[in-house]
C-alpha cells in the first residue's frame, strides 16, 4: 500500500496518560507480579494504585512544604518531611513504622529532666558567692559579712506574697514544659501529665469537652467522674435539668467538692462553621470562668478529644481564642491558664503552636 493511502501511524499513548495519573502504571504492574505470585492481578489494580500513591505523595509534599514555609526555608528537608508526617494524625498513623532518614525527632522534653522548683537551684549558687569575703585574708573586711545575707532575705519574702500568681502549683504529677505572660500579665501554661491525676490539679476550673447532652463518655468526663464522685454527677445532673440541650459553641457551670467544672460543646470536626464554633466554645468557657470571679482554670486533652479535630488545627484555634479573649477583656479576673496534655504528639504540636503566640 501506497504512503498516500496508507493509514496513519498511531502514536502510543501510555497506560499512564489514559488513566489520567502521573506514577507509571506499567511500573506498578511489574511490581505487584514480582511481589504477588500466587494471586490473580486485575487490569485496575496498578492504575488505583498508582493513584493512591500518587495522592499520599502530594498530600506529604502539601505539608512538608508548608513547614518549610513555617520555618523560613526556600528548599525542602527530611525534617520538614518528617514534622509534616507527624504533626498530620491520619499520616503519621499509616507511617507509623516507618523511619525518615535525616528527619530528627520531634520536640519532647521528659518530665524527669524538668526541675519543679527552678528557683532553689539559683538560690543555692547565690549563697556561697555572698560567703566567698568572710574568706579573706584582712580582718577588717570581717564585720561587713552580715550585711550580705538580708538581701536573699528580701528577696525570698517577696516571692512567698500570696498574691502573685508565679508561685502555683498544680500538684504533683503535673510538670510546666512552657510558660508564657500574655499581653496584661496573665500566665498561658502547657503541662504534660496523666488523665488519672486530674482530679488532684490545684485550680479553681476544669474544662470538660462534651456534647449537647452534658454525658460523660469522653475520657476527660470519665476521669473527672472517677475523681468527683456522686458530688460530681449529681451537680452534672442539675446542669443538665437547666441547660440541655447544650448549643454548639455555648458553656454552662457545676459545682462539684472542692472546684467548678465548665462543660463546653464541642463541635465535630467537618460540621457546618466547626472553627468559628470551637472558637465560641473557649471563648465561652472562659466567660463562665470571668463570671464566677475564677482565677485559674484548666483545659486538659481538648487536643485530642473525640470530635476529630487535627491537632495542628485544634492547637492554633485554642491558643488564638484565649489570647485574643484575654486582649479583649480587659477586667478579666483569669491569671493562670493551663493546658494539660498527655500524648507526646499532642504535645510537639502544641509546643510549636505556643512558640508562635505573642506575649508580654
Amino acid at each position: 500500500m501506497s504512503a498516500r493511502g496508507g493509514k496513519k501511524k498511531l502514536t502510543k499513548t501510555s497506560r499512564s496518560a489514559r488513566a489520567g495519573v502521573l506514577f507509571p502504571v506499567g511500573r506498578m504492574m511489574r511490581y505487584l507480579r514480582n511481589t504477588t505470585h500466587k494471586y490473580r492481578i486485575g487490569i485496575g489494580a496498578p492504575v488505583y494504585m498508582a493513584a493512591v500513591i500518587e495522592y499520599l505523595a502530594a498530600e506529604i509534599l502539601e505539608l512538608a512544604g508548608n513547614a518549610a514555609r513555617d520555618n523560613k526555608k526556600g528548599r525542602i528537608t527530611p525534617r520538614h518531611i518528617k514534622l509534616a508526617v507527624a504533626n498530620d494524625e491520619e499520616l503519621n498513623q499509616l507511617l507509623r513504622g516507618v523511619t525518615i532518614s535525616n528527619g530528627g525527632v520531634l520536640p519532647r522534653i521528659h518530665p524527669e529532666l524538668l526541675s519543679k522548683k527552678r528557683g532553689t537551684r539559683a538560690r543555692t549558687e547565690v549563697q556561697p558567692s555572698d560567703k566567698q569575703p568572710e574568706q579573706g585574708t584582712r580582718a577588717r573586711k570581717a564585720p561587713k559579712t552580715p550585711r550580705t545575707p538580708k538581701t536573699p532575705k528580701t528577696r525570698r519574702a517577696k516571692a512567698s506574697d500570696p498574691n502573685s500568681t508565679q508561685d502555683d502549683e498544680l500538684g504533683e504529677g503535673f510538670t510546666i514544659l512552657s510558660a508564657k505572660t500574655l499581653f496584661l500579665g496573665q500566665k498561658l501554661s502547657l503541662t504534660e501529665s496523666d488523665l488519672g491525676k486530674l482530679g488532684s490539679v490545684k485550680v479553681e476550673a476544669i474544662i470538660n469537652p462534651t456534647n449537647a447532652d452534658l454525658d460523660l463518655k469522653d475520657p476527660v468526663g470519665s476521669a473527672l467522674e472517677k475523681a468527683g464522685g456522686r458530688d460530681f454527677v449529681d451537680g452534672v445532673k442539675e446542669a443538665r435539668k437547666s441547660h440541655c440541650p447544650l448549643e454548639v459553641g455555648a458553656a454552662c457551670v457545676s459545682a462539684a467538692s472542692a472546684r467548678f467544672v465548665i462543660h463546653g460543646h464541642v463541635p465535630q470536626w467537618g460540621s457546618d462553621r466547626c472553627e468559628e464554633h470551637l472558637d465560641k466554645t473557649v471563648r465561652s468557657c472562659l466567660s463562665a470562668a470571668e463570671e464566677k470571679k475564677l482565677k485559674s482554670v484548666a483545659f486538659p486533652s481538648l487536643l485530642s478529644a473525640r470530635n476529630g479535630f487535627p491537632k495542628q488545627t485544634a492547637a492554633q484555634l485554642v491558643l488564638r481564642s484565649i489570647s485574643s479573649h484575654l486582649v479583649s477583656s480587659s477586667s478579666s479576673s483569669l491569671r493562670n491558664i493551663y493546658l494539660i496534655l498527655c500524648d507526646p504528639e499532642s504535645i510537639g504540636v502544641c509546643l510549636q503552636e505556643m512558640a508562635k503566640v505573642e506575649g508580654k
